[in-house]
């Protein structure tokens, strides 16, 4: 299995100060790797910039020349969460062009699977505005480009952020061509993803939300992937699996109630990369999102790349120290079920 990292510094070059997002993150990901001695077997490569036009199929261009003014002003605070730097719009640009480049290298057979390691994040960037550390929809935007350039009619998003991409969810909302699928805690920020939020007009059914109460851990994601995802990707026969893969469901991760463990995290991506293999000839790319406990992000990523090698998995942090009771999720399920006409 060939496995390739899209990365480049730049992303440090986003300088949110001593915001939970910083560039720190990325930072103890790479220092993971490389002493994990993984770099050796992975293709290595650079990201380019996103042009204006390719945001622009996500974004307004009005937008995108705001945050590029804000940027070269000095930066400051967007909104009550999302900062922006000097140097952030370049980045932000390197971010949703990073995701581009995993999807070329996937679609253009450099590699089977990849990674892109990107900041900013991008899944709750809306057309019009940025929000929640998020500047950028990278995903969309690398989504976009799939359907563009390669032609293809059947996309699959998964993101499995403990926080709702919101922005994902409006890019494609009425679109039949993307289905969007997010596991995430609810209620929490930004307050939507409410499983009966399904799509609309020819989109209608092709937004799947699984709406989470806090303390779920390995056992109940691993049923939503297994009675949920699966059905539902096999009934959409993905040619693409972009995959937001944001860790800030670990039990450890101080901006969530939920109780992941890097095994759990582990578990779930053999089950994204088992569909790969079945559905989409094994073309799968992940971005980065959220996680913000370091050792736990890194060895969740780490693990994550192990799983796409085919290397054997380790968890240094184990279960859940002090797990909480979450309320069961079999109603939830036989809801979603129904909704979505899942048997």
């Amino acid at each position: 299995m060939s496995v390739a990292l899209i990365y480049d510094p730049i992303y440090l070059e986003h300088d949110t100060g001593s915001h939970v997002e910083n560039a720190q993150r990325l930072v103890e990901i790479m220092e993971h790797l490389e002493q994990a001695k993984l770099m050796g077997q992975l293709v290595r490569i650079e990201p380019r910039a996103a042009s204006a036009e390719e945001l622009s199929m996500v974004h307004s261009m009005g937008f995108i020349s705001y945050v590029q003014a804000f940027a070269q002003k000095g930066g400051g605070w967007l909104d009550a969460d999302t900062v922006v730097s000097h140097s952030s719009y370049d980045a932000a640009l390197c971010a949703a062009g990073g995701v581009i480049t995993a999807v070329d290298a996937v679609m253009g057979g450099e590699a089977e699977s990849a990674f892109a390691l990107v900041r900013p994040p991008g899944h709750h960037a809306m057309r019009w505005e940025a929000m929640g550390f998020c500047l950028f929809n990278n995903i969309a935007v690398a989504a976009k480009h799939a359907l563009d350039t390669y032609h293809l009619e059947r996309i699959l998003i998964v993101d499995f952020d403990v926080h709702h991409g919101n922005g994902t969810q409006d890019t494609f909302y009425g679109d039949p061509d993307v289905l969007y699928f997010s596991t995430h805690q609810y209620p929490f920020y930004p307050g939507s993803g409410r499983f009966d939020e399904t799509g609309s007009g020819l989109g209608e059914g092709y937004t799947v939300n699984v709406s989470l109460p806090a303390w779920c851990g390995d056992g109940e994601y691993l049923r939503v992937f297994e009675e949920i995802l699966t059905p539902v990707a096999r009934r959409f026969c993905p040619q693409l699996i972009l995959v937001s893969a944001g860790y800030d469901a670990h039990w450890a991760d101080q901006i969530s109630l939920m109780q992941l463990s890097v095994a759990g995290f582990s578990r779930m991506v053999g089950i994204l990369k088992d569909l790969a293999h079945e559905l989409s000839s094994e073309r799968m790319v992940f971005t980065l999102e959220g996680g913000y406990n370091l050792p736990a992000l890194a060895a969740s990523v780490r693990a994550t790349f192990d799983v796409l090698l085919g290397n054997e998995v380790s968890d240094p942090l184990g279960p859940p120290h002090h797990q909480g009771a979450p309320h069961p999720i079999d109603s939830l399920l036989e809801a979603i079920k129904e909704t979505h006409k899942l048997g």
